[in-house]
């Protein structure tokens, strides 16, 4: 493949983007529960107010995904998405009723719960044909994730909880114009008509479809701890101080996570695979801590096996994607991915999780998500022999051609 030449601009306004992009989500992901419960709302009802997210996301990001592929420019669709989610988001905090905080909640994951795919989707895209590595871009969203959660902790503990709706528009309205200053990118694929038989032709993978089903099962109490840790750790005493330091240490050595795979991970489907069985087996460990942890500084330490677990799996189920999908379909992949993370896992960790937290307590809830991560890890390794035995072709472009011709 020839190399593509990228201006350094570019790639700043790229990484500036993500930044600002992981710092205004890590404030809603983070502090939100806390405001939904001081304005009198018990867990079940942050929980099923939470899984309107992951509901949507269901709906939203093949959407999304399949309008980037569709329009093959994705920095116009991303700007649309950020708009739309700042908009719809002064709309979420300026209303008081469970009704309309519900009805404002739809309208702001809809924009919202795809942002992630499709950002991951616009570094694949400029670092196409060049020697820049995905997790050079992606360790800047862990920047922001961490640097700001910090920050946001002690400014939420001297200002009150209200002031997250400020912290995150400011955030978000940088971001935006972090992607005003990212120059357009001529699309490396041909212009040829998307179709959704194409789309339709990822879903029939059967190695794709069983790693979106196992990513479900390893990723169900990972959106239960996003959801309930905060309520959590003030359970167990903690400051929203401490929050902010928690989430602080499970995203800061992200970097080096990146950065390792980044150097080291081979791009065979048999590897990755594997990786993803020993994280799920380490997600099981976390579960565990979780569920034996009595003091909330304990937690702040446990967040650490964040940077390994989610970040690794993060990474490794990125670019096992873009395997299993052919480049004209990146974006889709990406989304229908994304939905193992923010989809139906997090409807279930929604609805089950604050059933859970709300009549047996923290602990039962943690190792409920013990036990769906060995489900998962085992499911891996079954994968992983599978794959070893019978081998697979990764996709690759002429595939895409013949199914163009196909159509």
């Amino acid at each position: 493949m020839q190399k593509r030449e990228i201006q350094e601009s570019s790639l700043y306004s790229l990484k500036l983007y993500n930044f600002f992009l992981y710092g205004a989500m890590v404030i809603f992901s983070s502090f939100f529960p806390l405001y939904l419960q001081d304005i009198g709302m018990d867990k079940l009802e942050i929980g099923s107010l939470m899984a309107i997210g992951p509901f949507v996301s269901v709906f939203a990001n093949p959407f999304w995904g399949y309008t980037s592929d569709r329009s093959r420019n994705l920095r116009r669709i991303l700007l649309f998405m950020i708009i739309g989610t700042l908009l719809l988001l002064q709309a979420l905090f300026h209303v008081h009723t469970y009704v309309m905080i519900y009805v404002s909640m739809i309208g702001f994951y809809f924009f919202q719960s795809p942002l992630f795919a499709q950002s991951n989707s616009l570094i694949l895209s400029y670092i196409e044909g060049t020697d820049r590595k995905f997790g050079s871009f992606r360790i800047w969203g862990s920047f922001g994730w961490a640097v700001t959660a910090a920050v946001a902790g002690m400014l939420v503990d001297q200002m009150g909880i209200s002031s997250i709706s400020s912290i995150f528009t400011v955030l978000l309205l940088a971001a935006l114009i972090c992607t005003l200053t990212i120059p357009p990118l001529k699309s490396t694929v041909e212009t040829a008509a998307i179709h959704l038989r194409g789309f339709g032709s990822i879903l029939m993978n059967g190695y794709f479809i069983s790693f979106i089903l196992l990513g479900i099962l390893v990723s169900i109490p990972n959106s239960i701890n996003s959801a309930f840790m905060s309520l959590y750790i003030t359970e167990l005493g903690g400051s929203k101080l401490m929050l902010g330091f928690a989430v602080f240490m499970s995203s800061v050595f992200e970097v080096i996570v990146f950065l390792l795979f980044d150097r080291f991970l081979k791009k065979k489907m048999t590897v990755m695979v594997g990786c993803l069985a020993l994280v799920s087996l380490l997600f099981a460990l976390r579960w565990e801590l979780m569920a034996l942890a009595t003091d909330p500084i304990q937690i702040v330490f446990i967040q650490t096996l964040h940077c390994i677990t989610f970040g690794g799996y993060f990474y490794v189920g990125t670019q096992l994607t873009v395997l299993f999908t052919p480049t004209a379909y990146r974006s889709s992949g990406q989304a229908v991915y994304t939905l193992t993370w923010s989809g139906i896992s997090g409807i279930v960790a929604g609805f089950a999780g604050g059933w859970l937290f709300q009549n047996f307590g923290g602990e039962m809830m943690y190792n409920v998500g013990v036990f769906f991560a060995l489900l998962g890890s085992v499911g891996f390794a079954i994968m992983w022999y599978m794959l070893h035995k019978n081998g697979y072709q990764p996709c690759h472009a002429d595939e895409h051609k013949r199914l163009k011709e196909s159509l």
